[in-house]
């Protein structure tokens, strides 16, 4: 490896990458700023944040990586010169978006009257919980079309609007929350339920921002979404859904295997299932970087092959491969030597704390595949070949490591149930199962390449 070419592909890649990272970790912050806020009314109030959360997070989270596709096709279009394309694509993405916004409204006032008589939850917990959705969902347009805008400012190469407009969303939830939870200025106080009243206005002030900026904005005149309007036309709506539901599928995958997981810990009891998602708090936290840079990776990889430099794009991958390795070593290290005081942060009780520390040990082990796998996912997505990371994504996370999880953590079969520690070998193994066939594929589909350029 050319060290001077690593220098010069890791700082092209780290000045896209620290604005999407600083705005993932913004995300994140506003979730802790609502348990926060919630759980100082009550701790009903935080718990009803909690589970509304654990319905309204998948779904969102699935519209999320469907709209992923976008920075690809953008990327490759603006890699070729073809700007009149890219106005077509984010249009053509956004009726999509706007049309699932629009659903998740429908959705919630179909679903609820027939699940409320079916749902039993202590006190008043099942209405905040169904409160909390009900004024959430009206912020879900909003949201769906800023994904767009922020695929298609991303796409281009311009990350930094990405992390300013997750500023502003987190100065306006910050006293949203205090306003509707607590009951300020005049307005109704809604405890835990306010937290999605204050969420939904947040998705619009990002929405609207992201609006105000691409309309004012010099660096995407090139390709200006307001000097064109595009209907719908269905051939190309199939080909997005084509490449972004994988993403989507896969993505659900991944989170849907860590949720289920919390779910079998349960009889094992309440302190295990609190060490298991401080851990998993924590580690989701350390994951934001790998994530990061596989969305620059998206960008790049695809600019480079709209411009028909597969050479740049093959070391794109693997600069950015080596570069989110050598920062696992730090996060890892780091995981190691602080697990105890990290568990300290978010548990005061001395066996969460324990057991918390010892299952970061284990984490630390699977940053390493966590981060090829993404990064290599990242790429795949750059090269338009998404099918494969859906399939590899089922079969590694459902098929291997939650089977290795129930064998090791709640059976005798191989050596005698390990219990959280068996689920957490599961997630390495099927981790660093999807790092191998993610990289292969990715070998696969450059060989290919290659081949075809030499035939």
């Amino acid at each position: 490896m050319n060290l001077a070419d690593f220098r010069t592909h890791s700082k092209s890649l780290l000045k896209l990458t620290y604005p999407i990272l600083i705005a993932q970790l913004i995300q994140n912050l506003m979730g802790f700023v609502d348990i926060v806020m919630a759980g100082r009314v009550s701790a009903t109030d935080l718990a009803a944040v909690a589970v509304a959360n654990s319905i309204w997070l998948p779904l969102i989270l699935t519209i999320y990586g469907l709209i992923m596709a976008l920075a690809a096709i953008v990327s490759q279009l603006a890699g070729a010169n073809k700007y009149k394309d890219v106005v077509e694509q984010t249009y053509q993405t956004g009726w999509i978006a706007l049309l699932l916004g629009i659903s998740l409204i429908g959705l919630y006032y179909i679903l609820t009257p027939i699940l409320a008589p079916l749902v039993t939850l202590e006190g008043n917990l099942e209405a905040l919980m169904f409160d909390y959705l009900g004024y959430i969902v009206w912020g879900a347009p909003g949201y769906c079309i800023y994904l767009v805008l922020r695929n298609y400012s991303e796409g281009l190469s311009y990350t930094k609007p990405t992390m300013i407009i997750s500023i502003i969303g987190l100065l306006v939830n910050i006293p949203a929350n205090y306003i509707f939870i607590y009951g300020k200025f005049g307005m109704p106080a809604l405890g835990g339920a306010g937290c999605g009243l204050a969420t939904a206005l947040v998705y619009w002030s990002m929405c609207i921002s992201m609006l105000i900026y691409c309309f004012y904005s010099k660096v995407l005149k090139q390709a200006n979404l307001f000097n064109t309007f595009y209907w719908p036309v269905l051939a190309e709506i199939k080909a997005i859904l084509a490449l972004g539901i994988p993403i989507a599928l896969s993505l659900l995958f991944e989170v849907s295997l860590f949720a289920i997981v919390a779910i079998i810990l349960v009889p094992f009891g309440a302190q295990v299932v609190a060490s298991h998602q401080v851990a998993l708090n924590f580690t989701g936290l350390v994951f934001m970087v790998p994530l990061s840079i596989a969305m620059a990776t998206t960008i790049k990889v695809g600019y480079a092959i709209g411009n028909g430099n597969f050479k740049q794009a093959r070391d794109y991958t693997k600069y950015s491969i080596v570069l989110g390795l050598a920062l696992a070593c730090f996060t890892a290290l780091i995981t190691v030597l602080f697990r105890t005081q990290i568990a300290g942060i978010y548990s005061t009780e001395a066996p969460v704390i324990e057991l918390a520390a010892s299952l970061m040990l284990l984490a630390s082990l699977y940053q390493f595949s966590d981060t090829i796998q993404v990064i290599s996912a990242g790429a795949l997505r750059g090269y338009k070949d998404t099918k494969s990371i859906l399939y590899i994504t089922f079969v590694s996370y459902w098929v291997v490591g939650l089977s290795v999880g129930l064998m090791l953590g709640i059976t005798d079969w191989i050596v005698p149930k390990m219990g959280p520690y068996g689920f957490w070998v599961g997630f390495i193994i099927g981790l660093t199962t999807a790092a191998i066939l993610l990289a292969w594929r990715l070998h696969v589909i450059q060989q290919r390449i290659k081949k075809a350029i030499l035939a």
